[in-house]
């Protein structure tokens, strides 16, 4: 399948995502809110890839949000009365941003890691992307900047509930209210990143090494941790605890142990079970 907005390929069991206008800045038009969950739905549906590496082309990650992906609530009034038209501007486009909003969360619910590499500034709706990720890599230069305030918006689209599980509050707030730009030494300093490095292609080679050791962990095992992780961040200590007893109760499974610690002795690669090809459901298309 093409993509308008992105590139994708699959070896060695790490499927990776790559940003492909960067005359445009990357920026995110229409067509980019609906084809980054199906490129996930095609890599979970189609491939037995254990890992997701997004990353991008040109000097910027990503410019954030296309104004244009907010036009496609105006185009079809709801009724042929403006002044009912008019009362239905906020429903209509409070299910944009609903649609929106899963673009991103599509990464955070796949069963294997996404990890992300960013060059150049994550701007804007950048920032919900990379949040929604479980790790994150930057390139000396590269930054991130909350924008939205700056064109009297509030950021709608992810960041706030993920990034304050990231940064201390005081840190969002700073970056919320002013939208000043946060260096990748800064981000790094938080711990809201993994790592920097120097070039883009350092920092590729060692995303892509940090890959593909993932690649070679039981999936089954990988895909419980995320979930775990992900419950945890969400819920208290006591109904995680309770939810990894009844995950492992119903996931667990003693021949992937006994294969990963025998071929830890002997110094190969595991042989484990891939995970099954997903059943997902596309969301609808945002122009419905």
């Amino acid at each position: 399948m093409s993509y308008q907005c992105f590139d994708l390929s699959v070896e060695n069991q790490i499927a990776h995502i790559t940003m492909n206008r960067p005359e445009k800045r990357n920026s995110m038009i229409p067509a980019y809110w609906d084809e980054l969950p199906r490129v996930v739905k095609e890599i979970e549906t189609q491939h037995q890839a254990r890992v997701i590496v997004i990353s991008s082309t040109g000097p910027h990650f990503t410019s954030g949000m296309d104004t244009t992906a907010f036009g496609s609530s105006e185009k079809e009034p709801s009724t042929q009365d403006p002044k009912k038209n008019a009362r239905l501007k906020g429903a209509r486009l409070y299910d944009t941003v609903q649609y929106l909003q899963q673009t991103f969360t599509c990464l955070e619910q796949c069963r294997v890691p996404v990890l992300a590499a960013v060059q150049g500034g994550a701007i804007g709706a950048g920032v919900d992307l990379i949040t929604a990720c479980d790790m994150r890599y930057m390139t000396e230069d590269a930054f991130l900047s909350i924008y939205e305030i700056n064109i009297g918006m509030t950021a709608d689209v992810g960041t706030f509930p993920r990034i304050t599980n990231l940064l201390p509050e005081g840190i969002v707030k700073e970056l919320a209210y002013t939208g000043r730009r946060m260096s990748a030494a800064e981000a790094k300093s938080h711990g809201i990143i993994n790592g920097v490095y120097k070039t883009q292609q350092d920092m590729l080679e060692t995303v892509m090494d940090i890959a593909r050791r993932i690649t070679k962990k039981a999936p089954l095992a990988v895909y419980g941790s995320k979930r775990i992780i992900n419950y945890a961040r969400d819920h208290s200590t006591a109904d995680t605890l309770d939810y990894i007893g009844i995950w492992n109760a119903s996931m667990l499974q003693h021949e992937e142990i006994e294969e990963s610690m025998l071929a830890n002795a002997e110094k190969r690669d595991g042989d484990f079970v891939d995970l099954p090809k997903s059943k997902v459901k596309m969301a609808k298309v945002i122009s419905d």
